[in-house]
């Protein structure tokens, strides 16, 4: 189960299978009636318009498709007699445009454009406002996996920095928590060039906040941050000392932050100037 959506005060689920996004109609038919939900999805299924759109859709998305039964169906849309659940649609045509489960968290769930046809057939404004809500999660979704790139790309960076403290700054003869002290030394050295404070400082600035400064970083300041790493390791390779490496570094932040939070860089996120 993944986040839910929030439409006219109607709250929908969503969930992805086998990499397709599946958006809960069920939800959606609540908002007409929150008492005869499974009606209101037979009723749509039991519709011509309905069985040739599932098939259309079936059909350019799932080579497994049953034209065959389709075509039986397709046939006996819209007499009275006929009758159609989202679990026989399914175990018939070998459809993966629908869903259908039990339990607390069961339902039928649809694949997002079959689900915008069935909100449609609910109300053409519910699903004007589901399309925008699903679109701002989606947005979000992305902002996020952007961001978690870069948290990455800060730690692979931060194993060349680290090796590189091992090799240059750390002799055999000290004690581990002396070594430890060498490692938050750097660390810090990093922090001060970035961000104009120590890890410790940051913490007593932020008493309420989990994690590090690193976790609460904006993405401009983790690709700054994965730059300094890579070249403070460089640095230190040179056998420059830590003083001289701060100013550098200090320096080379100011310039970096200034060109990835121009206005003018086309990498710049929409949020995130």
């Amino acid at each position: 189960m993944k986040a839910k959506l929030q439409v006219l005060e109607q709250e929908i689920a969503t969930t992805t299978k086998d990499g397709v996004e599946y958006i809960n109609i069920t939800d959606i038919a609540r908002y007409k009636n929150s008492e005869r939900t499974d009606d209101l999805i037979r009723n749509w299924l039991r519709n011509r318009n309905t069985i040739e759109f599932l098939g259309i859709w079936e059909q350019l998305n799932n080579p497994n498709f049953k034209p065959v039964e389709f075509d039986g169906f397709k046939k006996e849309a819209g007499l009275n007699s006929f009758t159609l659940t989202p679990k026989q649609w399914v175990e018939k045509t070998g459809a993966i445009g629908i869903l259908s489960s039990r339990g607390r968290y069961g339902g039928t769930f649809a694949q997002k454009d079959i689900a915008f046809e069935f909100a449609s057939w609910i109300s053409v404004e519910f699903k004007l406002y589901l399309i925008k809500e699903f679109q701002r999660l989606k947005e979000q979704e992305f902002q996020q996996l952007g961001w978690d790139i870069r948290r990455n790309l800060a730690k692979v960076n931060y194993l060349i920095h680290t090796d590189a403290i091992k090799e240059n700054l750390i002799p055999d003869t000290l004690l581990p928590q002396q070594i430890n002290a060498v490692y938050a030394s750097e660390a810090d050295l990093l922090n001060v060039a970035l961000f104009g404070i120590t890890a410790r400082e940051w913490r007593d600035a932020n008493p309420s906040l989990t994690g590090n400064m690193r976790d609460h970083a904006s993405v401009q300041q983790l690709v700054c941050l994965a730059n300094l790493e890579s070249l403070n390791a460089h640095f230190i390779d040179q056998g420059l000392g830590q003083a001289e490496r701060v100013v550098k570094l200090n320096e080379l932040a100011i310039r970096q932050m200034g060109i990835l939070t121009s206005s003018q860089n086309p990498l710049v996120e929409k949020g995130e100037e």
